[in-house]
């Protein structure tokens, strides 16, 4: 039971995020990813120790490393090694990326000390809808399912029709599909009313109507939906620096994505007006206020997908920032008076005056824009 429950509970991840942690540090372990997103494989707990390993995918090795070093890695394009922590993230997931995954760890004299392998399975992003309201906007990933609610049950209907834009593709009546023209990757479920698309592709998209008949023949009701595609968010960066007053600027971009939308909370909560300066708490980049410190997280949606980030932010350290303008300042002054020592050296003009019995050096200075730092130099 506990299996199926993890299983679900993994599922349900795939369907709404596109970013999916998987431990695969017990042989035999199964992953799952969505189609276009991320997966994080958990090879190790970190390389620092370990004399060489190598990942096969299948039978192709795909990645080969010694220690803290990663010699190659052939989908380096779209995939990262941590040594640090052992993950293996592999972006831009595709059907080809599922198979299996075999880790192979070499001891100190090139024997294998330990192999395990893990299957990696890739599924299409599933949404849902509720097209029993006329004029509903329903959103697909590309190469996802789309479940579509038509109605609550066929049971109480004579007979209904499906089109996608002219052509009717679910023509029915009460508890019988008469056809179905795309049979081979949907299914209609008459107890309730849903109509399940899988492999979307953007031909799928566009305006679907319902046509309902009473008992004699006529259109008792007619409502549209129009479906729509959207390209998941991938994976979410964050970047924070200090700013001048001890104030903290973060901002927050992802891969990818259709109209992306973001929201902000610390520690749980959404940020508040004592926590952030005046701005839009749903924009990509946000400034907090001076003292504020604790577990960021930057969520990014749209209609398809749901990635999140977090970070441990601390305060801006005071002390440092005025050190560092105090440098600038200094170092400022010191370029100013350089620049005046060449200046006078450079416009001054010397006569000196011989006499017989004493001598005597006369110093004639022309208006110089430095003067004082020329004066101080003769000095």
């Amino acid at each position: 039971m506990e299996a199926v429950i993890g299983l679900l509970l993994m599922l349900l991840r795939v369907s709404h995020g596109v970013e999916t942690p998987c431990d695969g540090r017990q042989d035999g372990a199964q992953c799952y990813g969505a189609l276009g997103g991320t997966v994080v494989l958990q090879l190790m707990d970190s390389a620092s120790e370990i004399s060489r390993y190598q990942l096969f995918k299948n039978e192709k090795r795909i990645l080969d490393g010694r220690k803290n070093k990663i010699v190659s890695n052939v989908i380096a394009d779209r995939s990262s090694f941590t040594p640090s922590d052992g993950t293996f993230r592999i972006n831009d997931l595709s059907r080809t990326d599922g198979g299996e995954y075999t880790l192979t760890i070499f001891d100190s004299d090139g024997f294998i000390s330990e192999q395990r392998t893990l299957q990696l399975i890739i599924q299409g992003v599933e949404t849902y809808c509720d097209g029993r309201q006329d004029g509903a906007q329903c959103y697909g990933a590309l190469g996802g399912t789309v479940v579509l609610q038509l109605m609550d049950s066929t049971s109480e209907i004579s007979r209904y029709q499906l089109f996608k834009n002219t052509t009717a593709i679910l023509p029915g009546t009460k508890n019988k599909i008469v056809s179905n023209l795309i049979a081979d990757r949907s299914s209609f479920t008459l107890s309730n009313g849903t109509f399940r698309i899988k492999d979307l592709s953007r031909t799928d998209s566009g305006e679907y109507t319902l046509t309902i008949f009473d008992s004699n023949g006529f259109i008792s009701e007619q409502r549209t939906l129009q479906l729509i595609f959207q390209v998941p968010v991938s994976s979410v960066l964050l970047v924070s620096e200090c700013l001048s007053q001890g104030e903290m600027r973060v901002s927050c971009s992802s891969e990818g994505g259709d109209s992306p939308q973001y929201s902000w909370t610390l520690d749980g909560h959404t940020l508040t007006d004592t926590q952030l300066l005046p701005g839009n708490n749903e924009a990509n980049n946000i400034t907090l206020r001076q003292d504020v410190s604790g577990q960021l997280t930057c969520s990014v949606k749209n209609h398809v997908s749901s990635v999140s980030k977090t970070k441990t932010i601390s305060t801006c350290d005071h002390s440092l920032l005025i050190l560092s303008l105090s440098a600038a300042v200094v170092i400022l002054i010191l370029i100013g008076i350089a620049v005046c020592f060449e200046k006078a050296e450079g416009s001054s003009v010397r006569r000196r005056v011989e006499h017989q019995e004493n001598s005597v050096m006369m110093v004639e200075m022309k208006s110089s824009p430095c003067d004082l730092c020329a004066a101080s130099h003769l000095a």
